[in-house]
């Protein structure tokens, strides 16, 4: 975890297409950006910022997400998503996150993840599927 340290970025984009609107995923009727893809986009940079420089073995959960979705986004317009890493403690990773259509600042908040080991992570997964 010596790699992983606050400045950290990481991006991602995307095209808004009809199976990416809020009617398509239950959340609204009309055909724009949906929020829990916006959602999605910011925790895939937050992957790209930080989760290569894991070591073997480790990887990161989404815990906690607080985000604003201040404008709409039509389909067809590209949407990139900004990942800066603010803070570490110890486990936990706290990314300030940015999402911007070609015109607009779309949506902006925190989102935390939190540093696994994936096998006992699996296993508690696991158990739990067989209780």
């Amino acid at each position: 975890m010596d790699k992983i340290e606050p400045g950290l970025t990481g991006y991602a984009e995307m095209v808004v297409g009809t199976n990416d609107t809020a009617p398509r995923v239950g959340s609204g009727r009309i055909a724009v950006l949906a929020t829990p893809r916006m959602i999605n986009l910011v925790e895939e940079a937050a992957l790209a910022a930080a989760e290569h420089l894991l070591p073997d073995g480790k990887q990161s959960l989404g815990t906690h997400i607080a985000i604003s979705h201040v404008a709409a986004t039509p389909v067809g317009m590209k949407v990139r998503a900004e990942a800066e890493l603010i803070e570490v403690d110890g486990r936990k990773l706290l990314f300030a996150v940015r999402a911007r259509d070609e015109m607009d600042l779309i949506g902006e908040g925190r989102l935390e993840r939190v540093v696994v080991t994936a096998a006992s992570f699996q296993a508690r997964i696991n158990e739990k599927a067989t209780d």
